[in-house]
């Protein structure tokens, strides 16, 4: 079994993932901000569950806004496990609202969390993974960059931007051993945090005012996202959880680059393959096939 590290396990999608894959049998260290701070119940909650089932579950603190943080949080993990095998991100934050309400400087701090916070602890797990000529990136993504749904601009954009980082970042370390998974939850409604604790523009300037005409859309978008599923369908996000869970499972080098757990009857698979058919096509005539590939040690 492998040692995991998996950022964002304080809720939702992160803590169902921590619980599920230590349930399997691995070594799992769920990061989360402050453990003995805002969330020192949801910390207590997983050390008290790592006791009661006998599970190698542990709590580690980690800023994903941090270098230092991200550093500090590795090389705890390393000096306590000996290894590390497979790095989970997962951490991300929701806002929603017009996009030009929002300031540049808001936009940038999802990007800092949403995105740079993946650059961060890549930069900090990186070395470990390519000293050893194996290990597996797996990247909590999004179906968003292909559905790109309205009035959640700066949102998409932060998680476009994560998947081209794990995309290009894959070309470098396949060919060191790496392997790159990017699994793309669809919408969830339920049984996570992002919609109930979503951030908003500040709007000082009262920029929203002139999207009034549109204030009705905006107050029906989680309803409408709702609409998308089956009726009867259980939108229950323990579902990514288990496909993590079986992706990992399976051999190194057998493990998909992306997976689609999606409920809302999408057409994000075939999206996918088409793009991923332009992309190795043009990275082949290239002559640069050999980053399609993980190297096998």
């Amino acid at each position: 079994m492998s040692t995991v590290l998996i950022t964002g396990a304080a809720t939702g999608i992160g803590n169902l993932t921590a619980r599920a894959l230590a349930r399997a049998g691995h070594r799992v260290y769920a990061w989360m901000r402050a453990p003995g701070g805002r969330n020192a119940a949801r910390a207590e909650e997983l050390h008290r569950l790592a006791a009661a089932e006998r599970l190698d579950l542990h709590v580690v603190e980690l800023d994903v806004t941090s270098q230092e943080s991200a550093d500090r949080a590795v090389a705890a993990v390393l000096e306590n496990a000996g290894a590390l095998d497979v790095v989970i991100h997962n951490a991300g934050h929701l806002v929603t609202g017009y996009v030009e309400a929002f300031t540049a400087e808001e936009i940038a701090h999802l990007v800092d969390v949403n995105t740079l916070g993946v650059q961060r602890l890549n930069r900090a797990a990186l070395p470990h993974l390519r000293g050893q000529g194996s290990g597996t990136l797996l990247y909590v993504g999004s179906t968003i960059p292909v559905t790109t749904p309205p009035f959640l601009g700066p949102y998409v954009v932060s998680k476009a931007a994560m998947d081209s980082l794990a995309l290009v970042t894959s070309y470098e370390v396949a060919p060191l051993g790496i392997e790159t998974v990017i699994v793309m939850p669809g919408a969830f409604t339920q049984g996570t945090d992002h919609f109930p604790k979503a951030g908003r523009p500040v709007d000082a300037t009262g920029v929203t005012a002139g999207y009034r005409a549109l204030d009705p859309l905006v107050a029906r978008n989680e309803q409408a996202t709702e609409s998308l599923f089956t009726p009867g369908t259980q939108t229950d996000p323990v579902v990514v959880a288990e496909e993590i869970t079986r992706i990992l499972s399976l051999p190194f080098g057998e493990r998909p680059f992306r997976s689609v757990v999606d409920l809302t009857n999408s057409l994000v698979e075939q999206a996918n393959s088409a793009v991923l058919e332009a992309r190795a096509d043009f990275v082949r005539r290239m002559g640069f096939e050999e980053v399609l590939h993980v190297a096998r040690g």
